[in-house]
């Protein structure tokens, strides 16, 4: 089972509230955003054909949001996939009731318009109370209760004011495009104002979602995220952490032993691999942090997390200046990422240490030109990597990539002949 991605209840709003800012940018809530903002075009169309499409995109964008609200109050970290959600029940609730919402607005619009805005304010203020308590025990009945209201309110405090706030920002960008004249501006900007507004409402319903879990015990919740946990071994990774400190105290070998038996069934947690590292380091066993640097680094890879992988390399480097990571596929990402993190040294180590490695490998022209790259830009090496670069086009004749070898290679060659007429 792969590890469930948690926040704890206790960290602070403010950095929860920051951390959410890229919640609408991640997994299904991107792909959500995106698919929206496009399919808005089409909203365009004339008649009932328009106006079907639109009904029906803001019934997937207040679906999706809600799976956000309840995900989140479950403790979750990430956004939940399209079409995934745990509690279906109040998933439809949370739907319906802004769907109606947005029907009661309409008609004071339309029959009386003077309660327009009195209306917005008022649901603006409202709509949270109501989602919260829709989230948390499935009611709609009381949910719409004035009572049950101040009840969240009470529990929540000043807090609760910042989604209110969010509501009556995007309610003002929803209002937007019906503002503009209609022309070619307008039609372009529909995609745009519409992945702006469906961003806000996850990540409004996601920080309704935050208030939920981080006060669950007031409402008398037991977060699901919790009892997955539980079920997947990860809070027995937490007892286990504690007994291998325990231990350490008295007989670190026996606490390794302790970390190689639980590693070697599921992916265990960073707070075990470093802890088994740094029982290693105190004992001086070079051979099993090495040993064990192959075994991290591939883990940190499958599990998309170069950046820790390459801090990884960097230790054991420490340790054996001749440290190679045993799979091409991996030593060609890190190599990437070390040049993108303006890690130039270590990128050409991998760069070459690779062309020595899998001389016949199909990436090796590529990573001649990562290298011949780095060499030119920021070591000013031109001579060494038109050397490079002319050995493997005379090698790799035939690859894809052989034009742009031999093409870099005459650039270099020419920018250095220009330099020594000048």
């Amino acid at each position: 089972m792969p590890r469930i991605q948690t926040t704890s209840s206790k960290v602070p709003l403010s950095e929860r509230f920051a951390a959410g800012l890229t919640y609408p940018l991640r997994g299904g809530a991107l792909a959500v955003c995106v698919i929206l903002a496009v399919g808005q075009c089409l909203t365009l169309l004339p008649g009932v054909i328009g106006t079907g499409l639109s009904f029906v995109l803001w019934l997937a964008r207040w679906r999706y949001a809600a799976a956000c609200l309840v995900h989140t109050a479950n403790g979750f970290a990430e956004p939940p996939d399209v079409g995934v959600e745990e509690n279906a029940a109040a998933g439809w609730s949370l739907t319906m009731v802004h769907m109606l919402v947005v029907i009661l607005c309409v008609a004071c619009k339309a029959l009386y318009p003077p309660m327009f805005w009195p209306s917005v304010l008022f649901f603006a203020l409202t709509l949270p109370a109501i989602d919260m308590s829709l989230a948390f025990d499935g009611d709609t009945a009381s949910a719409f209760n004035p009572l049950k209201w101040q009840a969240v309110i009470g529990r929540l405090g000043a807090g609760y004011f910042i989604p209110v706030l969010i509501n009556v920002i995007t309610g003002a960008l929803i209002m937007l495009p019906s503002l503009m004249q209609a022309g070619m501006a307008h039609t372009l900007s529909q995609p745009l104002f519409a992945f702006g507004y469906t961003y806000l409402i996850i990540f409004n319903l996601h920080l309704m979602g935050v208030m939920i879990h981080r006060h669950h015990e007031r409402f008398d919740l037991q977060p699901e995220a919790d009892v997955l946990m539980r079920e997947a071994g990860q809070d027995e990774d937490e007892r286990l952490l504690i007994a291998v400190r325990e231990m350490a105290t008295v007989d670190r070998r026996a606490a390794i032993g302790m970390l190689v038996e639980r590693m070697q069934g599921r992916s265990a947690p960073t707070s075990l691999h470093q802890a088994y590292r740094d029982l290693l380091q105190r004992e001086g066993l070079k051979e099993g942090l090495l040993e064990h640097g192959h075994l991290w680094i591939a883990a940190l890879m499958a599990q998309g997390e170069p950046r820790r992988a390459l801090g990884v390399l960097t230790e054991c480097l420490d340790i054996d200046a001749e440290f190679f990571p045993d799979a091409p596929d991996i030593v060609v990402e890190l190599a990437d990422q070390a040049a993108g993190a303006g890690m130039t040294q270590l990128s050409l180590k991998l760069c070459r240490g690779f062309l020595r490695r899998w001389p016949r490998s199909l990436e090796c022209p590529g990573m001649g030109l990562l290298a011949a790259n780095q060499m030119t830009e920021r070591l000013g090496q031109r001579a060494e990597a038109v050397v490079l670069l002319g050995k493997l086009a005379a090698a790799w004749p035939e690859h894809p990539m052989h034009r742009a070898l031999v093409a870099l290679a005459s650039r270099l060659q020419k920018s250095a002949g220009a330099t020594q007429a000048r």
